[in-house]
Parts: C-alpha cells; sequence; structure tokens
C-alpha cells in the first residue's frame, strides 16, 4: 500500500467512516468538520495538525503519531491516547469533549486543557506537571500516581486528588474547587 504524504492542506466536511483518511503523514494540515467516529487513524502521523469542530469519538489510534497537534471545538469520546506514538507525543485542547478518554501513562508534560469536559478521564500514572488545565471539568476523572506538579487547575472544578496518591507539589488550586483534595475524608466543610 502507498504511504501518501499531505501538506498545508484543508479537509472540510469529509466523512471519514465511510471513506477512512489515506494513511500517511500529515503536515500542517487542517481538517474541519470532519467526522472520524469510529474509524482507524492507526499508523497516521499528523505533524502541527488542526483539528476544527470535528468528531473523533472512539477513533482507533494505534501508533498514531500526533506533534504538536491542536484540537478545537472537537468531540473526542473514549479516545485511548496511550496506544499513540510516544515519541514527540504533544497536543493542545480547548472547548473539547474527552470524555471516557485515557492518558494512562503518558508524558504530557505542559499541555494545556482549555474549556474541556474531562469527565471520567483515566490519568492514571501521567505526568501532567506545569500542565494547565483553564476551565475544565474533572467529575469522576481517575487520579493515581499522577504527577500534577505546577499544573494550574485554579479554574477547574469537581476533580478528586488524592494528595497522597498524586505528586501535587506547587499545583496551583482555588476555593472552592480545592476541597477536591479532601474528599478521601468525608468531612465537611462549611464554606460560609
Amino acid at each position: 500500500m502507498e504511504h501518501a504524504y499531505f501538506e498545508d492542506k484543508t479537509f472540510d466536511k469529509c466523512n471519514f467512516t465511510q471513506n477512512p483518511l489515506s494513511k500517511g503523514d500529515y503536515d500542517h494540515c487542517t481538517f474541519k468538520n470532519c467526522d472520524f467516529s469510529n474509524s482507524s487513524l492507526a499508523n497516521i502521523t499528523f505533524t502541527e495538525c488542526v483539528f476544527i469542530a470535528s468528531n473523533l469519538s472512539l477513533v482507533n489510534l494505534a501508533k498514531t503519531t500526533l506533534c504538536e497537534v491542536k484540537f478545537l471545538d472537537s468531540k473526542m469520546l473514549g479516545l485511548r491516547f496511550e496506544n499513540c506514538n510516544s515519541f514527540g507525543l504533544s497536543f493542545y485542547f480547548e472547548n473539547c469533549s474527552l470524555n471516557h478518554s485515557s492518558f494512562y501513562k503518558l508524558k504530557l508534560k505542559k499541555t494545556v486543557f482549555k474549556n474541556c469536559l474531562l469527565q471520567e478521564v483515566d490519568f492514571t500514572s501521567c505526568d501532567l506537571s506545569n500542565s494547565i488545565f483553564d476551565h475544565c471539568d474533572f467529575r469522576d476523572a481517575g487520579f493515581e500516581s499522577t504527577n500534577l506538579e505546577k499544573a494550574d487547575l485554579r479554574t477547574s472544578l469537581n476533580y478528586s486528588i488524592d494528595p497522597e496518591k498524586n505528586k501535587i507539589k506547587k499545583a496551583l488550586f482555588s476555593l472552592p474547587a480545592v476541597i477536591g483534595l479532601l474528599y478521601k475524608h468525608d468531612i465537611l466543610i462549611d464554606t460560609n
């Protein structure tokens, strides 16, 4: 099978559930209003690409390379990012729904999540040091052996993080959401 190469190309309103994206390398490409749901992006390389208002839910990411990729206004439910190629793995998320996804054991230092739904996301053993979580919702997200040192969670909410099982040194939190660090103690806190 031929290995395709695409550079500076825009894909607009493409349905890749019916016509799969060609295997190959995509460099500085833009995907707008595309539907990838339940399709495969396995063994495809994306470098400095942007996904805008696209549906990537339940996409197969086996050995997918995501290097400096931006996801904006996209639906990305149930993705297993740990199946990606870890070399050069780096991305930015803004206004995305990543519910039920997994970042298990990934090194994601300095990653930005802006206004994202991160409900029931698995961050177990993930290195998120120096990352920014701006207005994110972590309802039922899993944190265990997670490195959140110097991460900024000041504007985020609904997290439950056990300081004894995670690294949170110099992480930034704010009231009242910081109460999520005390959840396991089952104490009542009067915020008046």
